[in-house]
């Protein structure tokens, strides 16, 4: 099939999934066409199968922001049109659902009717949507999809309570790619970081207040109080500044290190005991699956799709959003028994394979090939 892939092409989850998604995709030998504004993250090198289409938009004196919508469509309907697409999966509700609805007009306008599959990934609905000034853009843009596809049964559940949906959402859960995220010997590194034998606990994120990243640090100070250990915080954001003050706060910055974004983020997690997540939302809990993938437990709160992830007292603990004692406590409960650490990353590496990309991309195959074969029996104006 040629396929057409519009994300954010950042190191946000849904940036992350649509990229990884489109380089299975390609290996398999389907053609995929990436549209965007800047080339993806994750795609930093040659691909076969491959092609990126960059989204540029001229400013002009009348705009106070440049229309990239505007753009976007545009450069949508020439990519179909020329590339002769088989269909477009768009990641994020707003506002690329939106902008495909419009694209596909156009084609229509032109004789040539383009399938349109919009995947949603979580804070297109549970916050960006919510908002009263793009909620009615949300819910038309879902029911006019062609198919439309949930990361979690939790987010399906969202999206239906949240927004006035007919259409069916059929959900296909993140993956993981066991080529890359997997644990391997990295023992001079972690000497380097824990030179004493200290346990290392790991963070990764956009350091948005959602992620709670002053919670990480606060469970690992009393982790610390009773476990030599240190902390790595990967990634940046807003809130970086505010964790960096904490840090001083409480006299720990000595034994926290912020290494910023990286590419080799697997790497980090090989030499992880465990992994740190309490965030007050997750559509899904990608960054928990990268390092279970890596045989690291996950210390987590319980909201969103992260349950359907994180098995409680299987694959590490779930706490209430906010209940850093409690999160302290599994945290410390498990660093001090061996036996169940162990068992615990086994448990998480057996959990982590369900969502191995070699599972999940046919089941996005077989999808597209439902709606596509749907979408022409039933030519409608969607």
């Amino acid at each position: 099939m040629k396929i057409g892939i519009v994300c954010y092409p950042t190191y946000g989850g849904s940036g992350v999934v649509a990229t990884e998604l489109g380089k299975g995709l390609a290996q398999k030998g389907h053609s995929v066409h990436f549209i965007t504004y800047s080339q993806p993250a994750r795609l930093l090198s040659f691909t076969e199968n491959v092609y990126y289409h960059e989204v540029s938009s001229a400013d002009y004196p009348l705009f106070e922001y440049a229309p990239y919508e505007t753009s976007l469509a545009s450069k949508m309907v020439d990519v179909v049109a020329y590339e002769k697409l088989d269909l477009l999966h768009v990641h994020y509700a707003i506002p690329h659902a939106a902008v495909a609805y419009m694209a596909k007009k156009i084609l229509l306008a032109q004789g040539i009717y383009i399938p349109v599959i919009t995947t949603l990934h979580g804070t297109d609905i549970t916050l960006v949507g919510k908002n009263a000034s793009y909620a009615p853009v949300v819910s038309f843009s879902i029911n006019k999809s062609d198919g439309v596809t949930a990361v979690s049964e939790s987010l399906k559940r969202d999206t239906y309570s949240s927004f006035d949906i007919n259409n069916h959402i059929e959900v296909i859960p993140n993956f993981i790619d066991f080529s890359r995220f997997r644990k391997t010997n990295k023992d001079h590194f972690k000497k380097a970081i824990a030179p004493e034998g200290e346990k290392i606990l790991v963070h990764v994120s956009n350091f948005r207040k959602v992620k709670r990243v002053d919670d990480v640090v606060r469970i690992f100070k009393t982790v610390y109080s009773k476990i030599p250990s240190k902390l790595l915080l990967i990634g940046d954001g807003p809130e970086r500044q505010n964790v960096e003050r904490t840090c001083r706060e409480i006299g720990l910055c000595h034994e926290i290190r912020f290494l910023g974004k990286q590419q080799a983020v697997e790497e980090l997690l090989a030499i992880a005991d465990l992994f740190i997540m309490p965030s007050a939302s997750e559509s899904f809990g990608l960054a928990a699956l990268e390092a279970m993938a890596c045989e690291v437990p996950v210390i987590s709160s319980d909201v969103g799709g992260l349950p359907e992830v994180n098995i409680h007292g299987e694959t590490g603990f779930l706490s209430k959003v906010g209940d850093v004692e409690d999160m302290a406590d599994n945290a410390i409960h498990l660093l001090q028994t061996e036996e169940l650490h162990q068992t615990f990353r086994a448990n998480a590496l057996a959990q982590a394979q369900k969502f191995d990309i070699a599972n999940i991309l046919p089941q996005y195959e077989s999808y597209y090939e439902r709606v596509v074969r749907e979408s022409l029996l039933t030519v409608n104006d969607k």
